[in-house]
């Protein structure tokens, strides 16, 4: 017996599909799972589904132009830069996303790698595993509430970040391409001067052509030799071969990265092997939690356009263009 709608789930970083699977049985949708991320894959399977929800694979162009069913990309998460959105809009497909479903999680990620580079715990736990028991092998230490962390952009997981530094006496300025400061009472400054007053530069931004690489060996020569990049963001903020040259002329102390490109990285690389280099798998998101309110979202989403009503979270440029598939029957 068919299904009323087919659902492609391009890939996911959980175990099982019980809740997607629940929540499109209340509309006789039938889940579709890639077998392979690869465009030719995706391609053949959107040619024959009503909706897509992706998690890391890319949604080319080319797969949406092939799924002329389609009346909805649901993304399970927050940014868009896998999703050809341009495409989807000329279209007319709604694009979703998951806005604050990990806003806590990735602020006290964030917290947590700049604790750890501060109190240079990585460093202390890769040598002492090694059996090195020795107090004085890392640089000198500072009291937090003499430092200062420099927040590039403000969004949602950045504005939950700031009472978290203050609780802990930290000094933060902020960087906005608007110049807002979103009713957080941080400090603006222009980037250059964050860059070179900052202890701690944590990237909070989306990435999209204008922020592609915007930290870059320019503005790694801006930072203090003593100073940490931070990253929970998106891998592409930052330009990974001049962030290993800026550790190797020691113009930064280290970094903290839970965010590649691409995903995953190669390991063996020297940037990741590098003991000022902190490493997470990019887990910032994960919680038992945020996962089920991702979950739930991303597929709610997916049911609403697929009953003609307008999701909750369109995030296409041009919304009203992109919803007449969706409001087509």
């Amino acid at each position: 017996m068919s299904t009323r709608f087919r659902v492609l789930m391009t890939d996911r970083a959980w175990p099982d599909t019980e809740i997607e699977t629940a929540i499109l049985r209340a509309i006789d949708a039938e889940l579709i799972e890639a077998s392979a991320t690869d465009e030719v894959t995706l391609t053949a399977l959107a040619a024959d589904v009503d909706a897509i929800a992706t998690t890391w694979a890319r949604v080319t162009d080319v797969v949406i132009r092939n799924s002329p069913r389609c009346r909805v990309i649901s993304r399970f998460g927050i940014g868009l830069d896998n999703i050809a959105v341009t495409t989807a809009t000329e279209l007319g497909i709604p694009v979703t996303n998951c806005p604050d479903y990990c806003v806590s999680e990735v602020s006290d990620h964030a917290l947590g790698l700049i604790l750890a580079c501060a109190r240079r715990i990585g460093f202390f736990h890769s040598r002492t595993k090694r059996g090195e028991y020795n107090l004085g092998a890392a640089t000198t230490m500072r009291r937090l509430s003499c430092q200062t962390v420099g927040l590039i952009g403000l969004g949602r997981i950045a504005r939950e970040l700031v009472p978290k530094l203050r609780a802990l006496g930290l000094k933060i300025l902020a960087y906005t391409s608007s110049g807002s400061e979103h009713g957080t009472g941080c400090q603006m400054v222009a980037l250059p001067e964050l860059l070179k007053q900052s202890d701690f530069i944590s990237l909070h931004v989306p990435l999209v052509a204008e922020t592609r690489h915007m930290i870059n060996a320019e503005r790694l020569s801006f930072m203090k030799p003593t100073a940490y990049l931070i990253n929970t963001s998106r891998g592409g903020l930052v330009d990974s071969d001049a962030l290993w040259a800026a550790l190797q002329k020691s113009q930064i102390a280290g970094a903290a990265l839970d965010v590649f490109e691409p995903e995953p990285p190669n390991l063996s690389d020297p940037l990741y092997c590098d003991e000022r280099v902190i490493v997470t798998p990019h887990a910032a998101f994960i919680s038992a939690e945020s996962l089920i309110a991702m979950r739930t979202q991303a597929m709610e989403q997916v049911v609403q356009a697929l009953r003609g009503v307008r999701p909750n979270n369109v995030v296409n440029s041009h919304f009203e263009k992109a919803l007449t598939r969706t409001q087509r029957e």
